[in-house]
């Protein structure tokens, strides 16, 4: 008989990036408080879907559903005997983390949208979302990519700190959204016409920070697929780092394409979703380094290594 906690991590993944998007449109929608109360909406769970209560109220039925998921996957952890007790633990405490989660959703409801709880909101989400790829790469997606790799530590460094980067990253991103500083800088590459604007300006500052720190996360990214190349030239990790050096040229351009077009929903919501899946990139990267890195045969880093 097959597990099938591995299969519900994985199904989980998805869910959360389909659940990220959605919350990026209910946001670029101004629907965030078409539902004014929760965890109903207006005083009913099945409220009628149009306008903004359709995303809104599609948003928080999405959520339950994640919650009910990833519930079912903890429950099949400790009830398989074979699973690792860290993988049961850790299933539990996302458990946990949607709860917290779930209730700064509905604070953001509650007081009405303020920047730092809505923020918060979004950074759980996030949070969730690395942990879920773990799991899902550790029980599943790692199974058959366990190649030994002269020099997986150097990669698995850069991985860990590239997802590092583009958490933190993601989070500033959300203040930039829910602080409406997301036109602070009208134009791109420059920002109000200089490359350092005036930063007196606490918005323009904030949607400065995030353009550099967004810098700092490519080159992060950029430096541990080299690794991973280096790392293991034929192997699932070298593709990872292939692919995450793809997703952000993306996400640059996702980036531009927001500001000129005045924060339109599409190219908006996308630029959340696709950092999300940068996230699960790099942390199945960093899973995969890890598995290399405690072969033998990588236990010595290759001559020459950056």
């Amino acid at each position: 008989m097959s597990l099938q906690h591995p299969r519900a991590f994985t199904i989980a993944v998805v869910w959360t990036l389909g659940l990220l998007y959605l919350g990026s449109v209910v946001h670029a929608t101004e629907s965030s408080l078409a539902c004014p109360d929760w965890p109903t909406c207006f005083g009913t769970m099945v409220p009628e879907m149009t306008g903004g209560v359709f995303w809104e109220h599609l948003h928080r039925l999405v959520a339950g559903g994640l919650l009910l998921l990833w519930g079912l996957g903890t429950w099949f952890a400790f009830r398989e005997p074979t699973v690792r007790p860290w993988i049961a633990r850790a299933s539990l405490a996302g458990v946990g983390l949607l709860l917290v989660q779930s209730v700064f959703g509905g604070l953001t409801v509650i007081f009405g949208l303020p920047d730092l709880i809505s923020t918060t909101h979004l950074g759980l989400a996030f949070a969730f979302l690395i942990l879920a790829t773990v799991l899902a790469s550790t029980t599943s997606w790692s199974e058959t990519s366990t190649t030994p790799a002269p020099g997986a530590r150097g990669a698995r460094a850069w991985a860990v700190g590239a997802t590092a980067t583009v958490f933190v990253q993601s989070i500033i991103g959300g203040l930039v959204r829910h602080a409406d500083a997301g036109m602070a800088c009208p134009d791109v590459p420059l920002c109000l016409g200089q490359v350092v604007p005036p930063l007196e300006v606490g918005l323009v500052a904030l949607h400065f920070a995030h353009r550099v720190l967004g810098l700092v996360a490519a080159v992060t990214v950029v430096v541990f697929a080299v690794r991973a190349r280096n790392a293991a030239p034929d192997s699932s990790l070298r593709s990872i780092g292939t692919a995450a050096v793809i997703v952000v040229v993306l996400q640059v351009g996702l980036g531009f394409l927001s500001v000129l077009t005045g924060l339109a929903v599409v190219p908006v919501s996308l630029h959340t979703l696709v950092a999300a899946s940068l996230l699960v990139l790099l942390t199945h990267g960093a899973v995969l380094a890890h598995v290399a890195a405690r072969s033998p045969a990588s236990t010595q880093e290759p001559a020459g290594a950056l």
